[in-house]
């Protein structure tokens, strides 16, 4: 069973999980950035995505570079969703922030 665990390589899964995680993760994170920051948090997300562009490049670990290459696209991706999350709370599909303007 030992020799199994050692000879199979589970990258790819591990990656492929935590992918799913990040993009997961982003939903949530435009709904509550646009309801508390509306449109200001596209800056929020491309300063972390460059961030992490930054990181992918220079990182010594491949799968390091990757995760944090999938973060820095999954924020470019939000900057898009931010806009049309505004046009979702408009026709009412989202709550929208009392205090907002």
């Amino acid at each position: 069973m030992i020799n199994w665990l050692h000879t199979h390589h589970f990258v790819g899964l591990l990656i492929g999980f935590a992918t799913f995680l990040i993009i997961g993760i982003f939903h949530p994170l435009v709904i509550k950035g646009y309801y508390y920051f509306g449109l200001k948090c596209r800056w929020y997300f491309l300063i972390l995505g460059l961030i992490m562009v930054v990181v992918s490049l220079f990182s010594h670990s491949h799968f390091i570079s990757i995760l944090a290459g999938v973060t820095a696209f999954s924020c470019f991706w939000s900057i898009k969703e931010v806009k049309e999350q505004k046009g979702r709370v408009e026709r009412g599909w989202f709550p929208k922030n009392p205090r907002s303007k």
